[in-house]
C-alpha cells in the first residue's frame, strides 16, 4: 500500500509537471462569460421544435445546431465547471473545440491551453464524433489519449450510463461549414429526459424541494385566495425555513417560488409533485408590481441554479421578445430581473450579507432598486429608434443607471 501510494503520488506530480512545461504565458481563449440573447433564442427555437414531451420512442429527428450556439455553451461549462474559457471554431469540415484554464498567477501568469480537432461521425456505430488531433499548448497529445480521459472522466462522474444512451441515440453528426452548424441525426430515446432530470435533480434536491413546496402551501394558507401580499414577507418565511444543508434549502425554496410566481405546475419537471401540496392562489407584490415580483423570483432561480450570466441573458432575451410580440420593452423589467440574479448570486454563494439582512425585517426597497423614470412599454420601432440595442450608448446609459441603483443597495455592495 505504501509502494502504490508513492507511485501514484509520483504520477500526480509528473502530471503537474508535464502541465506546468506545456503551459503558455498568454490565453488561448479571452472572452467574457456572458451568454447572448441571441443564444437563448436559438436554444429555444431548438427545443420547441424537438421538445422531448411530444417525441416518440425511436421516432427519427434531424436537428441543426448553430456553431455560435454550441460555442457559448462550450465557454459557459468552462466558466461554470473549470473556471476557464472556452471557444469552438469552425473550419472547413472540421472545428476545434479550445479551452484556457488559469494556472497560476505568481511569480508570472501561466495557463494551460488545450486544442482539440473535431472530425465527423460517418459510418462510425455509436454515431460519436471523433478527435482527430489535440494539444496542449504546443506538446501533441494522442488523440486515443484523449478520447480514453474524456469517457474515463464521464464514467468516474457517474454518468457512463447517461453517456451510452446519448452515444446510442445518435446515428450521425456532420459539420456543415457552409450553414456553420453541426446536423445531427439522432433516434429519440425516452430515457434520455429521465436520466438528464435524474443529474439535475439528486435524490437530496427532491428532498428539499418538497419541503419548500410544502412550506409555501403553509405561509399562503394563511392568506385568501387572489389576495395581494407582500413578496418580502413570503421569501423571507421560505429562506429561513429550517432545512440541512441551509444553501441547498434556499435554493429550493427560489426554484418552488419562481415556479410558482411563472404561474406553471411544478409537476412539469418534477412527476413527483403531483402528490405534493399546491399553493393557494394569490398576487405576490413587489414594489406595488406583480411583474416585477415575477422577473425578481425567476432571475433569483435561474442564478441560484444555473449562475448570472444565463439569468442576464434569459432576462435580456425576454425583453427584447416583448418588444416584438408582447408588452413591449420595459427597463423596469430589466432592473427587477438584475436585482433578482443579484439577489440568487447571493444564495448561491451563501454570502454572509444575505444571511445577515434575513435576521432583520426586509423591505421591498432592500431588495430592488427603485423604477423610477425606467422606460417601459416600448415597441421594437421605438425601443431601436430611441436605445438602438444592447450595444449602444443610449442603452448602455440607461443600464449603468440600473447597476447604479443596485449598487447604492447594501445587499448588493
Amino acid at each position: 500500500m505504501r509502494f502504490l501510494a508513492s507511485f501514484l503520488a509520483l504520477l500526480l506530480l509528473a502530471v503537474c509537471l508535464l502541465l506546468f512545461a506545456a503551459s503558455d504565458s498568454v490565453p488561448l481563449v479571452v472572452r467574457d462569460e456572458t451568454i447572448s440573447p441571441g443564444a437563448i433564442a436559438q436554444a429555444r427555437q431548438i427545443f420547441e421544435a424537438n421538445d422531448p414531451r411530444r417525441l416518440h420512442r425511436g421516432e427519427a429527428r434531424q436537428i441543426a445546431i448553430p456553431a455560435a450556439l454550441i460555442d457559448e455553451g462550450v465557454n459557459y461549462l468552462a466558466s461554470r465547471s473549470l473556471h476557464g474559457r472556452g471557444a469552438l471554431i469552425m473550419s472547413e469540415g472540421a472545428a476545434e473545440v479550445r479551452l484556457t484554464l488559469h494556472l497560476i498567477d505568481r511569480p508570472m501568469p501561466r495557463y494551460v491551453n488545450l486544442r482539440a480537432s473535431i472530425r465527423e461521425a460517418k459510418g462510425e456505430p455509436e454515431g460519436e464524433p471523433g478527435i482527430a488531433s489535440a494539444y496542449i499548448g504546443r506538446v501533441p497529445i494522442p488523440a486515443a489519449w484523449v478520447a480514453f480521459a474524456l469517457a474515463s472522466a464521464v464514467r468516474a462522474a457517474g454518468y457512463g450510463r447517461e453517456w451510452k444512451l446519448a452515444r446510442g441515440a445518435i446515428n450521425r453528426l456532420a459539420i456543415n461549414s457552409a450553414s456553420q452548424t453541426f446536423v445531427v441525426n439522432y433516434a429519440w430515446e425516452p430515457a434520455l429526459l429521465e436520466q438528464a432530470r435524474a443529474i439535475a435533480l439528486q435524490p437530496d434536491d427532491l428532498a428539499s424541494i418538497q419541503a419548500a413546496q410544502s412550506a409555501l402551501a403553509a405561509i399562503l394558507d394563511h392568506h385568501a385566495t387572489g389576495a395581494r401580499v407582500a413578496l418580502t414577507s413570503v421569501l423571507k418565511a421560505l429562506l429561513t425555513v429550517p432545512g440541512d444543508p441551509v444553501r441547498e434549502q434556499r435554493r429550493a425554496a427560489l426554484l418552488v417560488l419562481a415556479t410558482y410566481l411563472a404561474e406553471q405546475n411544478l409537476a412539469t419537471i418534477i412527476p413527483e409533485a403531483r402528490q405534493w401540496p399546491r399553493p393557494r392562489p394569490v398576487r405576490l407584490m413587489l414594489l406595488n408590481r406583480y411583474d416585477s415580483a415575477q422577473h425578481f423570483a425567476i432571475s433569483a432561480a435561474l442564478a441560484a441554479w444555473a449562475g448570472e450570466p444565463l439569468a442576464d441573458a434569459i432576462g435580456l432575451y425576454k425583453e427584447l421578445d416583448d418588444a416584438r410580440h408582447g408588452s413591449g420593452f420595459s427597463f423596469a423589467d430589466l432592473a427587477a430581473d438584475r436585482a433578482g440574479t443579484r439577489f440568487g448570486n447571493l444564495v448561491a454563494q451563501d454570502a454572509e450579507v444575505l444571511i445577515r439582512s434575513l435576521e432583520n425585517n426586509v423591505a421591498d426597497t432592500d431588495l430592488a432598486p427603485s423604477l423610477k423614470g425606467l422606460p417601459e412599454y416600448l415597441s421594437e420601432r421605438e425601443f431601436q429608434r430611441k436605445f438602438g440595442g444592447p450595444g449602444d450608448p443610449a442603452y448602455q446609459q440607461v443600464a449603468a443607471e440600473i447597476e447604479r441603483r443596485l449598487a447604492a443597495l447594501p445587499l448588493y455592495r
